[in-house]
């Protein structure tokens, strides 16, 4: 048996909240941040996760960003909500997909980190979900504001991680295809 604190590939969602285009200009990282999202993405079609995407008010914010929408249309599917409210698991139907998923672990990406991600993360951990925050995929408009967040959620109960530790520990191995077509994606 893992430790729970491991993520499983078999147990994990891949979660992006609200990478829309308007936030561009006033993330931190904000294009390092997408490109790690779009490799979690990929990764997910490798490993067969499951994907859920938010955007927070579209008609205003926009789109998903492009670097992302790409690496997604890749996919067999994917779940797609839009959202007034700063959680992202405050819509009734995103709570059912993930209760029928089966899946307890999920992998929070995204922005901001210290209102919707942050706001996510709580309600998720309320539920009795895992919620690994992967830090070099979510970001705010400060530093301090991320470092914020991500604290909080750590204190909540959280795990703190990155793309490189959460696509590993979900190999599990090294020397399988599965093993090779991730690692690319991260070479």
């Amino acid at each position: 048996m893992r430790h729970p604190n491991i993520l499983g590939r078999d147990q994990a969602v891949l979660f992006i909240v609200d990478v829309q285009e308007r936030f561009r200009e006033h993330i931190v990282g904000f294009d390092h941040l997408a490109a790690n999202i779009a490799t979690l993405v990929k990764a997910a079609a490798i490993l067969d996760l499951p994907v859920i995407v938010t955007e927070q008010y579209p008609q205003g914010l926009g789109p998903t960003v492009e670097e992302i929408k790409s690496a997604l249309d890749a996919l067999a599917g994917f779940e797609y909500y839009e959202k007034n409210c700063f959680s992202g698991f405050s819509d009734p139907a995103i709570c059912a997909y993930l209760n029928a998923s089966g899946r307890k672990q999920v992998i929070l990406t995204g922005i901001e980190t210290h209102v919707c991600v942050n706001q996510t993360a709580h309600d998720l951990i309320l539920k009795g979900y895992s919620v690994h925050l992967v830090m070099d995929a979510v970001s705010s408009r400060s530093e301090g504001n991320k470092r914020i967040g991500a604290r909080k959620i750590e204190t909540a109960g959280g795990v703190l991680t990155s793309v490189e530790t959460a696509l590993f520990e979900m190999l599990v191995e090294s020397g399988t295809e599965t093993f090779k077509a991730v690692q690319n994606l991260v070479k």
